[in-house]
């Protein structure tokens, strides 16, 4: 599972610069695009569950909303991430059905982990009591 596999490196880069860290997600980004398209073009196969560099962006970008670096934090997470990566609602369903090629095995992950970080950022500064 590509997302677990992604928080040990995940923690790693929490030790850049904020600006170094978004830089590393956009070749992450850019290097996935590629990626994704070649394996997916010799595997004859769009989106084989073995292509998980989508999923390891789409934690990247999740847990950089992170508001401290606490198992739980990470823990949620993971699980919020995996719930929009998995159901994929609107717009997350619409980009994995309309978007073809490296970008279209990328897009929906990168969606998810906006969605994701999104909603750990709302909870991390808006709920009362935060994430206990």
């Amino acid at each position: 599972m590509g997302s677990l596999a992604a928080i040990p490196f995940w923690y790693l880069m929490t030790f850049l610069p904020w600006q170094l860290y978004s830089l590393v997600v956009m070749f992450g980004i850019s290097l996935g695009v590629y990626l994704c398209h070649q394996t997916a073009k010799d595997m004859g196969v769009h989106d084989h569950g073995s292509i998980v560099w989508d999923e390891f962006i789409g934690m990247w970008i999740t847990l950089m909303a992170l508001p401290t670096n606490d198992w739980q934090w990470v823990a949620a997470g993971f699980v919020i991430f995996r719930i929009f990566d998995m159901w994929k609602p609107w717009p997350i369903r619409w980009f994995d059905r309309n978007v073809h090629g490296g970008m279209g095995i990328m897009v929906d992950d990168i969606v998810a982990g906006i969605i994701s970080a999104g909603l750990l950022y709302w909870i991390g500064h808006h709920w009362p009591i935060g994430l206990i």
